[in-house]
């Protein structure tokens, strides 16, 4: 890849989870009236058609992960499962009072935190609680995120029994100075135990989280941790862009810039890994992701019925995203809402009755037609606004800033369309933040996000 295309889009940009970004929310707490009237309306719209999505997150890890910029809680002490477990519980319930009406859930993902940190039985007990109460679709996607090294039998037999049929795994990286340096150990053969076990127990597609641009990486040590991946053959592969924001996780003190690869490198290591996936047979899915032919990710990509959210690229397009959890994030198309980021004023709000969450964001016209297009972009490569209702005046602002983009022949611009090019996917963060009215509005004066190259 060109150098200098390199240094010239090495600038701090969002991951494009959700438009507008978090850091631009309307500042506050939405009314409960107006939070709960929006997730009511898209639910009655919705769910006999689409049904919803679910997101749990389960905060706990036995130690911490320094390169990990998620919401955690380090502990030991396997007392907190139970409380936060009926917690959780409490909060569907409020969701499920709100509903009226039993709810399609046509997905659940598992985040963290560490899930497999709770005991196969407790798990059970949340997951039986949920379920019980909902209707699941006949080709839902239940999935959830294990650490290798404690990631039993049990925890996969229980979850297989209740219908979960995807598993992500955390690698990241096999060599043990990178392992060290962000304090996140499991051997090959550790995993290559539980990705075993897992097909064993029908786990139809299993996927492998690896990051680039940790401290310590060499082209020769992400060339020995792909070479065992590929021979565990995952259906998926996340292959991420190391995010160093130690103003926000000051986990990530425990080394410095110096110890990071410089961003040619960071780029090279990138490009050995993609050289390498393509050769094995994996297919680039959007950004960062990489999928098996036969895996319906890919199959999406094809049909181009990708979306995205909250939790990355997925092959369901629910409209109603309920996050259940410390720090979990809802969002009903028109509104989002973020929950208490601390266990403890999680569990007082939701134990007290009331709704957990402490920020969000009320969508516009405006809001709804830029994230239409980016979500567009991140997807498919692509976007068009032919009709009036894709249209505004911010998307016209929009457009003169794609014009070095055009000069560096990274995207082709039609007159009512853009289609970014192969030698401009690398580069698609940049190109979606053309269209990001929110950020060129009120542009950032101390660090909010990390490196998009």
């Amino acid at each position: 890849m060109n150098t200098n295309l390199i240094q010239k889009y090495a600038v701090p940009g969002p991951r494009y989870t959700s438009y507008p970004t978090v850091p631009y929310w309307n500042s506050g707490r939405p009314e409960d009236q107006a939070w709960e009237g929006r997730s009511l309306q898209t639910f009655l719209e919705t769910n006999d058609s689409q049904g919803i999505s679910l997101y749990i997150h389960l905060p706990y890890c036995e130690s911490l992960c320094t390169y990990c910029g998620c919401n955690t809680r380090i502990t030991k002490n396997h007392l907190v499962e139970q409380p936060y477990v009926l917690a959780v519980l409490r909060e569907w319930s409020m969701y499920l009072d709100l509903f009226q009406v039993t709810p399609l859930i046509s997905s659940i993902h598992l985040g963290g935190g560490t899930p497999t940190f709770f005991s196969p039985e407790n798990l059970h007990n949340l997951l039986e609680g949920i379920l019980s109460s909902a209707i699941i679709t006949p080709d839902a996607e239940l999935s959830f995120e294990g650490h290798p090294g404690n990631t039993s039998s049990d925890h996969l037999k229980t979850l297989a029994s209740l219908g979960f049929n995807r598993v992500s795994y955390g690698i990241q990286d096999f060599d043990f100075k990178v392992q060290e340096a962000i304090h996140r150990f499991q051997t090959v053969e550790e995993v290559e135990r539980v990705t075993a076990e897992s097909r064993a127990h029908g786990y139809t597609s299993i996927n492998f989280d690896l990051v680039y641009g940790l401290p310590f990486q060499t082209i020769d040590s992400i060339k020995q941790t792909l070479h065992e991946v590929i021979r565990l053959k995952p259906d998926r592969i996340a292959f991420y862009s190391y995010a160093h924001v130690p103003w926000v996780k000051p986990g990530q003190r425990k080394f410095t810039e110096m110890d990071l690869p410089d961003s040619d490198t960071k780029r090279l290591l990138y490009e050995t890994g993609l050289s390498m996936l393509e050769a094995a047979g994996y297919k680039e899915v959007g950004m960062d992701h990489f999928a098996l032919e036969d895996d319906p990710l890919f199959t999406a990509v094809q049909e181009g019925t990708l979306h995205r959210n909250f939790m990355g690229y997925t092959t369901v397009n629910s409209k109603m995203l309920v996050g259940l959890g410390v720090s979990a994030i809802s969002d009903c198309l028109t509104a989002y809402v973020q929950n208490e980021k601390t266990v403890e004023d999680y569990l007082k709000k939701v134990n007290s009755g009331e709704w957990p969450y402490f920020r969000g964001h009320l969508l516009n016209q405006e809001d709804l037609i830029l994230r239409k297009h980016i979500t567009n972009l991140m997807c498919n490569f692509q976007t068009s606004w032919n009709h009036e209702q894709e249209r505004c005046e911010a998307l016209f602002e929009s457009l003169p800033r794609l014009e070095g983009f055009i000069e560096d022949e990274l995207i082709s611009l039609g007159e009512h369309s853009i289609q970014v090019l192969p030698k401009g996917q690398p580069f698609i963060r940049n190109i979606c933040m053309a269209f990001d009215a929110r950020l060129w509005r009120n542009k950032p004066e101390t660090m909010l996000f990390s490196s998009t190259v």
